[in-house]
């Protein structure tokens, strides 16, 4: 298996992009990066989207973006996981770029959210669900997390205030990166005292609807140099797991399982452990989701990830400096473009290019991305090439 290297990303400010199409804005990302990387073809494209078709009516993902690109006949994967599509399109590509099958990938995330109300979104992000046993009785996502959160708080005694402290960490963070939907700082009391959307979530603990794209370049290592005047990130482990969807399958809703799975994967592939990573990008979806995926990445004690935020453990200039981006919390959730815009920040991070934001003597770094409530996770670790 040859080992791999990001040589390119490209991100555009995410947001409500009414202006724009879904695929004006897969197209402005996927060219970002090709300059970036300073490669003018591709051999072949993978593309993360979770319901262009419920979202914007437009199925055959693969033929129509890489007509659009100007890139067609070159061979075209859409792939789906739900909000880890995104890691999943960078899984893949590795996997082709590994395996000897193409040499130059383009992976991008794409998801256009807002061209439709709030309540077509919720049905949308719902179908990642279980439609018999959650969605038909009335759930959606916030209930599913706040079940999540009271649980947790049962058996570890997480506080509101806890809970709320990861929001103000994120967009603190997401306040020092221009590509953020909401870069605005918040307090503790603004988070508490935010509209109720399920007990005992509020909004301000919750990821936004989001329109945005993001794409990287995939080579072999060996070739990146060569391609590239960018400094090569190389993934050196990808690990993948699935979990149960419907709750009532589960033995624990204060553990995920997909992510822990996941985890121990990309661990092994890459040859280290929790304790060799620099800097890490979560899956917040929701507050309570940074809680558990720390823990079940090994970066805390089970228990122990409710006071990370409140201590200055995950902050930036932190032990172990979690979302610096802002997470999904403040720079935005277009849920197919998500794992690749986690990966896009860790690059940066590692290249030393995130200004304000950046972790200081960053060298290997972790992105987890998650499908719904857990069903499905995928792991990547990154090193300075």
């Amino acid at each position: 298996m040859r080992e791999v290297a990001i040589v390119g990303v490209g991100m555009t400010r995410w947001g409500e992009l009414w202006e724009k199409s879904l695929r004006d804005i897969y197209v402005e990302t996927a060219l970002l990066a090709m300059e970036d990387a300073g490669v003018d073809r591709i051999d072949s494209m993978v593309v993360g989207c979770m319901s262009s078709g419920l979202f914007v009516g437009q199925e055959h993902l693969g033929s129509v973006l890489a007509d659009y690109l100007g890139q067609a006949p070159v061979p075209a994967t859409r792939v789906e996981s739900a909000c880890a599509s995104g890691g999943l399109a960078i899984r893949t590509g590795f996997m082709e770029v590994a395996s000897g099958m193409s040499d130059i990938v383009l992976v991008s995330g794409v998801e256009k959210m807002t061209d439709v109300d709030g309540g077509d979104a919720t049905y949308a992000l719902g179908t990642a669900a279980d439609q018999e046993y959650e969605c038909y009785h009335g759930i959606t996502f916030p209930g599913l997390y706040a079940m999540m959160a009271r649980a947790y708080m049962h058996q570890y005694g997480l506080t509101r205030e806890e809970l709320a402290a990861v929001a103000v960490k994120n967009h603190e963070n997401g306040s020092k990166n221009p590509l953020a939907q909401f870069p605005m700082q918040v307090t503790i009391e603004q988070v508490i005292g935010s509209v109720l959307v399920a007990d005992p979530l509020r909004i301000l603990d919750c990821s936004p609807i989001t329109d945005g794209a993001a794409a990287i370049i995939l080579c072999p290592l060996d070739q990146a140099k060569k391609i590239s005047k960018n400094r090569p990130v190389k993934i050196i482990g990808s690990g993948h797991a699935t979990d149960s969807i419907a709750y009532h399958s589960r033995e624990d809703l204060t553990s995920l399982e997909a992510v822990a799975k996941a985890a121990e994967r990309a661990y092994k592939m890459a040859g280290v452990g929790p304790d060799a990573i620099d800097a890490v990008e979560v899956h917040d979806c929701f507050t309570i989701a940074e809680i558990l995926a720390i823990e079940a990445l090994g970066l805390v004690e089970r228990g122990k990830g409710r006071t990370a935020a409140s201590s200055g453990l995950t902050a930036i200039g932190g032990k172990i400096p979690v979302n610096p981006s802002g997470g999904l919390k403040s720079k935005g959730h277009p849920v197919g473009a998500t794992g690749v815009a986690q990966v896009i920040e860790l690059v940066k991070q590692l290249r030393g290019e995130c200004g304000e934001r950046q972790v200081k003597n960053a060298r290997r770094a972790l992105a987890q991305n998650m499908g719904g409530s857990g069903g499905s996770s995928i792991v990547h670790i990154l090193e300075v090439g």
